[in-house]
């Protein structure tokens, strides 16, 4: 471990992931707020951790939960009414980051769910307080390094990889998705020199006949799968 690093990964010292984060945090203007699904508490390789140690702390917090209300989340409360923070849930209703950051410089505030994504979904859909703010996506043209977890389709990117291309376009700064990929770059690569296998989206398994799982009995789960296979966006 780097004993000049203000940093730390928390990771044991055979799989120390500090020599590849930055020795001091990030300068960055913009905060986020990472919504944390309390099941991603519980999981080895999440990457959240590894995000925050890249960031200042005033400028990473993570709430966990299912529910909030703005009783009991006053601060986030303020946070979504504020005209200038984003949400980054893809959908029909949201406007691609870039051009929502071509029109307005100010938007200093990004809220990101860290969950599945069906507990993102959940979190999303049964909070009003996540309607609130302007609801943005990143362009589907990046694959994601996370090889070691699998995810429903090419395009999914973990939270730390949503975080660090959604900063670089908001502080206009591509060093920054290269500084903070770097860590997970590295953690991929650790678990897969100790046995890890790579593991392709359930997307790219359905289309090339190599899921090996009992297919879904819920129609509407077997309906998603369907989509996956026919390339039609979920």
């Amino acid at each position: 471990m780097f004993s000049h690093s203000v940093l730390s990964c928390s990771r044991p010292q055979k799989v120390c992931l500090c020599p590849f984060l930055p020795i001091h945090p990030l300068k960055v203007s913009t905060c986020l707020y990472i919504i944390q699904h309390p099941a991603e508490e519980s999981r080895v390789l999440r990457t959240v951790p590894l995000l925050a140690a890249c960031l200042p702390s005033d400028k990473c917090k993570i709430l966990v939960g299912r529910r909030f209300s703005e009783d009991r989340y006053p601060e986030l409360a303020t946070v979504c009414r504020n005209p200038n923070t984003l949400i980054l849930y893809p959908g029909a209703e949201a406007t691609d980051l870039e051009e929502v950051t071509v029109m307005s410089s100010s938007s200093s505030v990004m809220i990101i769910i860290d969950g599945t994504w069906s507990q993102a979904k959940d979190i999303f859909y049964k909070n009003s307080l996540f309607r609130l703010p302007r609801q943005v996506q990143l362009k589907p043209n990046i694959s994601s390094q996370y090889v070691i977890r699998t995810q429903p389709t090419n395009t999914c990117l973990s939270t730390l990889e949503c975080a660090a291309v959604a900063l670089t376009i908001m502080e206009k700064n591509t060093s920054i998705q290269e500084t903070i990929l770097r860590p997970l770059q590295a953690l991929c690569s650790f678990q897969l020199q100790h046995g890890a296998q790579i593991h392709h989206s359930k997307e790219h398994l359905l289309k090339n006949g190599l899921y090996n799982k009992p297919m879904p009995k819920n129609k509407r789960k077997l309906r998603r799968m369907e989509l996956l296979v026919n390339n039609v966006k979920i």
